[in-house]
């Protein structure tokens, strides 16, 4: 089937439209594209110097692979990469690359709200969900499944751990760790997204391994190294071993649990 593009829209002649590709009117997509079959780009977005999988839907009035916004680009040639199934509604922006990577990656299914931003040099797993009006600043990267609620805010080279979730308004300047809740201004742990671990399909028994993992982490009062060494040599199964290679890694610091007496209330009614 070919592309279905509306006589209003402008699209460079070397972009590269799979099959049943939908451009609606008045979008621009521009140099350097490629978009994979099925993909709909909606009225008024704008696409350039990006790669797009299949069955992707930018819903209108959004921006995919723009310039990123920081003052040393200088026009260099990078892209944004972009899997399968995404949604990218009104208004959202993903910026392409710097050249400290060169790339954007976002992984497939996808959703980014209305207003949500991805900026330069972001890595993004599959799954993950952008809310209305959340932000992650250059250079993030976003573990499988996390949940970015509204206008949550991410400071530039912070990691998200996978199936964590962020409250709404939650700004995280430092590392929030794979499966908890963030919440708060600066972000603080508000216990384990059991309710996410559940829908991820993690076993009972994955769920409780990471529930001890993470008391050993945060609420033993051991230092970070030693309680990373216990939890790996408490554990096999692959989460809790991930909770505390992601704790091992970080650098740039990691959210911290709130009160601990809150904490050990929240771990029992979770």
């Amino acid at each position: 089937m070919a592309p279905n593009i509306h006589p209003s829209a402008v699209v460079d002649p070397k972009a590269v439209l799979g099959e049943g590709v939908e451009i609606g009117p008045f979008a621009v997509v521009g140099p350097e594209v490629e978009i994979g079959a099925g993909t709909s780009v909606g009225p008024h977005s704008i696409v350039e110097h990006a790669t797009l999988g299949r069955d992707n839907r930018i819903v209108g009035h959004a921006a995919v692979g723009t310039p990123p916004q920081d003052f040393r680009y200088q026009g260099e040639k990078t892209r944004l990469v972009m899997g399968d199934r995404n949604i990218v509604r009104e208004g959202a922006t993903l910026n392409r690359g710097t050249t400290a990577t060169g790339l954007t990656v976002i992984g497939s299914d996808c959703m980014f709200m209305a207003l949500s931003h991805v900026a330069h040099d972001c890595r993004l797993g599959s799954g993950v969900i952008l809310a209305n009006g959340a932000t992650l600043a250059g250079h993030c990267a976003v573990g499988d499944r996390a949940f970015l609620s509204g206008f949550a805010a991410i400071h530039q080279f912070v990691r998200v751990g996978a199936v964590a979730i962020l409250s709404g308004g939650t700004m995280a300047p430092l590392d929030v760790p794979p499966y908890c809740i963030a919440q708060g201004d600066r972000a603080r742990l508000r216990g384990l997204n059991v309710v996410g671990m559940r829908r991820a399909g993690l076993s009972r028994d994955a769920i409780a391994a990471v529930r001890r993992a993470y008391k050993t982490l945060f609420l033993e009062g051991l230092p970070l190294a030693e309680a990373a060494a216990k939890v790996r040599g408490e554990h096999c199964l692959p989460e809790p071993l991930a909770l505390a290679e992601f704790v091992s890694q970080s650098k740039r610091g990691l959210t911290r649990p709130a009160a601990e007496a809150e904490e050990q209330e929240e771990l029992s009614a979770a």
